[in-house]
């Protein structure tokens, strides 16, 4: 199913109030692996999926990008990345990930950062993503790692002081939804299995190039002190893969 909690207002406010949606890629744990995983943007023509606020997008266009696209099934995520933006070179589409159709070989690289896990169908968008790739094209993702999505609840084992004693992971081979709190709502999230993931890529054409299960960095350990514990299990799979 599509799911579209961002145009929730109460939702869309608690969001906001993230670090990552303040502090942008730099307060993102992840973003110093991810961002080594991208290839050379210079002259590219890039797709963003699940674009949020655009902090991909602009970096591409950073990069040297020669267009970006940028699509969200949000509208108001789509609103706050144009309000960001001046670029023409960038362009954004309210569109669900589900509902993508591009011309084959319409564009260089692919990055979809934190949204694959709230698609049912990931076989079927990896096909997509690689038909619109042209030969040589890069595919670079992020999302929550299934040891992480394993149990919906996606919180620790707590002791009788409240202290946090490990991380569940049960139902590991029962793949499928999971109805997980998050910012206080109900989120349908996917769990997939590792292999899962990675034969879907492979399935669909691509050859893997790179796997990462990323703690946050020294400098983001420093500045945010919740995430204290992100180097006691993995909580995000970042691949990148060439068709």
């Amino acid at each position: 199913m599509k799911q579209n909690k961002y145009d929730d207002p109460d939702f869309f406010d608690k969001y906001s109030q993230m670090a990552r949606s303040i502090g942008g890629l730099e307060a993102a744990g992840e973003w110093h692996v991810l961002r080594e995983m991208i290839p050379d943007l210079r002259d590219k023509r890039v797709l963003d999926l699940g674009c949020g606020y655009g902090w991909h997008c602009r970096y591409a266009r950073e990069q040297g990008a020669r267009s970006v696209l940028g699509i969200d099934i949000s509208e108001k995520m789509i609103e706050r990345a144009k309000s960001f933006n001046e670029d023409a070179a960038i362009t954004y589409r309210q569109a669900a990930i589900e509902d993508i159709s591009f011309e084959p070989g319409e564009f260089d690289v692919v990055i979809s950062s934190l949204a694959l896990h709230y698609v049912e169908d990931f076989a079927g968008a990896c096909r997509k993503i690689y038909d619109s790739l042209a030969p040589g094209g890069s595919f670079v993702l992020s999302m929550e790692h299934p040891v992480f999505t394993a149990v919906a609840a996606q919180d620790w084992h707590y002791g009788q002081s409240g202290e946090r004693l490990h991380w569940p992971v049960d139902n590991y081979q029962d793949e499928g939804s999971r109805i997980a709190r998050f910012l206080d709502s109900d989120v349908i999230k996917y769990h997939r299995t590792l292999s899962a993931i990675m034969n879907a890529l492979i399935q669909a054409g691509f050859q893997v190039a790179e796997v990462a299960e990323p703690g946050p960095s020294q400098e983001a350990l420093n500045q945010y002190a919740e995430m204290k514990d992100e180097t006691r299990r993995p909580m995000f799979l970042l691949l990148s893969a060439r068709k």
